[in-house]
């Protein structure tokens, strides 16, 4: 306990202000001080009321800079689509073969994928799959004929987002290790991707609050105006 509250005495810069994108990029990096390379997190308080259905906020967006993770990713495709996500980098590639491990508790995996002609099987693992997020939906492009490039997209920084019920969005948009720079692509391209999902139920302010944050270090708020 004594180690943790040393730890943020030793937190440096305004958490209550509001700062630029590119201020607040730098605080984070600044304060995340663990023995390992920590993600850097975005939550952004969006003017929505989830319970409602024209006030749904999903998608899915590309980060140009990518998200420094090693993604894993399983694929239901047969013949021609398996070998294609394959080769495209998958790690885990089946149909009933895959459906059966993943029933029995294997998760070994980040992101699932499935060509269309797999729903029916894939459906059946909606009690195991869709608690955890993963159920794949064509909205956000993992039920996709293409599954190569769904893979690509997976691997590359393709980032899912899905507004809780508080009408909050989480999402990991890098790596400390990456330079402010690439951080703040990626913030515009979250909030831009979050623009364009504004749904038609959204009243008033839509992107009210902006946080960043490390995993072990604190969060700053942002001013929403200063990403454009």
């Amino acid at each position: 306990m004594a180690k943790q509250a040393k730890r943020i005495q030793a937190w440096t810069g305004d958490r209550e202000a509001t700062h630029t994108a590119a201020e607040a990029i730098a605080l984070v990096k600044a304060n995340a001080k663990a023995k390992f390379d920590e993600s850097i997190e975005i939550c952004v308080n969006l003017g929505v009321d989830p319970r409602h259905a024209d006030q749904q906020v999903r998608g899915v967006v590309n980060l140009p800079s990518g998200t420094g993770r090693d993604v894993r990713v399983a694929v239901f495709a047969k013949d021609a689509k398996a070998a294609e996500a394959l080769a495209a980098g998958a790690e885990h590639v089946g149909a009933e073969d895959l459906y059966e491990k993943i029933a029995g508790g294997f998760m070994d995996f980040d992101r699932v994928i499935a060509s269309p002609d797999m729903m029916a099987l894939v459906g059946r693992l909606g009690k195991v799959l869709g608690p955890r997020g993963l159920m794949p939906n064509p909205k956000v492009g993992t039920v996709t004929p293409n599954v190569g490039q769904a893979v690509k997209d997976a691997k590359g920084g393709a980032v899912e987002f899905r507004v809780e019920k508080a009408g909050i969005i989480h999402a990991g948009i890098g790596k400390v290790s990456f330079t402010d720079e690439a951080l703040l692509i990626n913030v515009k391209a979250m909030i831009d991707a979050l623009n364009k999902s504004k749904p038609t139920g959204a009243k008033g302010i839509y992107v009210k609050r902006i946080g960043l944050s490390s995993t072990m270090g604190p969060g700053f708020k942002v001013d929403t105006s200063s990403i454009a």
